[in-house]
């Protein structure tokens, strides 16, 4: 079977205008905890250890060991997110949940080997979390709102990889990554008149931006036993949202760094178990939009000091294990815990639109070779219940508690085919 590089440039074209039809998937902070149904299986672990075409979006050196390989996946993800607001304030009191809680995501893409030492890919990966659609406006009270009231972000990102081996420990990877993100929020009236332009902040529609980033990837074979991992995928400057100016800060809303590292080990004695840990910090921090306070702002929305969802850098720690239980199953499971997004109490009124609350993962899954060509894989993801609670006197005018929650389930299944 050959598979050409036009044909799979339209694969990549159709899987990311399906993938942006969805939000992503099992979330740190709007991050998916993981990419492709092996990383998956192990709450998102990968930087040490191959796990198929997706896994090149944690670690593009990993290509050399995929291989000549075509991999698809859809994800079932189902987020079930509320905000409880107390009585005695502008807000509407009461448990608002919001709506479209189920999402079918489709992943793809293929890698080549050039040589016995290099290897090319193209694959479409997505992040996305920040979906919510709430039919009563429970900002209305702060001076106007029409429902539905919520936001929805979408990103997709088309990649090329290239990987090579150096020697027969080390090898590296480079993934230029184009980037492409859309927006729409509804039913923000009431914080129109915050803004330096009050006719771009709700209800204008879909919005789109794109940008262009690069990720980059080692992976060392230290011994037989133990194997390192690290990637760097730098901050994406997005372009503006013009149908948004108003409502982010400088109207953008760029992609945050994101810096992976671990470490494999696979005993000599037991070599069908694999044990792999990770630590990644992803730099929320650095992206106005997203790191500017609210509580209180310190600025009009969409200058460069303006309101944003007061989020921090955040660390996130996996573990994870593969078991090779025969030629024909192997099995995978993990564990991940993220830190805290929000800086402080006071940012949980602004983030009622895309409570991404989240911290603990577990997922399973596995792959069965179906023949010496095709495989199948599958995992279920379960992010646990976590709520935040706050009020924000500065923008509510008195300290309304509110709290917001959210847990996630995820499926996700794949096919691969190797040549």
């Amino acid at each position: 079977m050959k598979i050409g590089f036009g044909h799979l440039a339209k694969v990549c074209a159709l899987i990311s205008v399906a993938t942006l039809a969805s939000p992503a998937t099992a979330t740190n902070g709007y991050f998916a905890n993981g990419y492709g149904g092996q990383s998956k299986g192990m709450a998102g672990a990968g930087v040490a250890v191959p796990t198929g075409v997706l896994g090149m979006a944690q670690n593009p050196a990993t290509g050399v060991k995929v291989g000549n390989q075509a991999g698809f996946c859809l994800t079932t993800f189902s987020p079930n997110r509320d905000v409880e607001i107390a009585p005695g304030g502008p807000l509407t009191p009461g448990t608002h949940k919001s709506q479209n809680d189920v999402f079918f995501i489709p992943c793809g893409g293929a890698n080549w080997k050039l040589d016995d030492r290099s290897s090319l890919g193209a694959f479409v990966f997505a992040n996305g979390g920040m979906n919510t659609e709430y039919d009563t406006n429970f900002l209305a009270g702060l001076g106007a709102g029409s429902a539905p009231l919520g936001v929805n972000l979408e990103q997709a990102f088309i990649t090329l990889n290239y990987a090579r081996k150096v020697n027969d420990r080390l090898s590296f990877g480079i993934a230029p990554i184009l980037a492409v993100q859309r927006f729409k929020a509804q039913g923000l009236q009431a914080f129109s008149g915050l803004s330096v332009s009050p006719g771009d902040v709700t209800n204008r529609g879909h919005d789109w931006s794109t940008g262009f980033g690069v990720n980059l990837g080692l992976l060392y074979e230290a011994s037989p036993e133990w194997t390192i991992g690290a990637a760097y995928r730098n901050e994406i400057q997005m372009s503006k949202f013009s149908r948004y100016k108003g409502l982010f800060a400088e109207g953008e809303f760029d992609v945050p760094a994101m810096l992976t590292l671990g470490a494999a080990y696979t005993p000599a004695s037991a070599p069908q178990w694999t044990i792999t840990g990770e630590y990644q910090r992803i730099f929320y921090g650095n992206v106005k939009s997203i790191a500017n306070p609210s509580a209180p702002p310190n600025g009009p929305l969409g200058a460069p000091n303006g309101v944003g969802f007061g989020w921090q850098d955040i660390d996130v720690w996996r573990l994870a294990a593969i078991w090779r239980t025969s030629d024909k199953l192997t099995l995978r499971t993990g564990v991940s815990y993220s830190t805290e997004f929000i800086k402080n109490d006071g940012d949980v009124v602004i983030n009622t639109i895309a409570p991404a609350t989240p911290q603990w993962h577990l997922s399973a899954g596995g792959t069965y070779k179906i023949d010496e060509r095709w495989s199948f894989t599958f995992s279920y993801t379960h992010a646990f219940s976590n709520s935040f609670s706050g009020a924000n006197p500065a923008l509510t005018g008195v300290a309304q508690p509110v709290k917001i929650r959210m847990h996630q389930h995820e499926i996700a299944t794949g096919l691969s085919y190797r040549w």
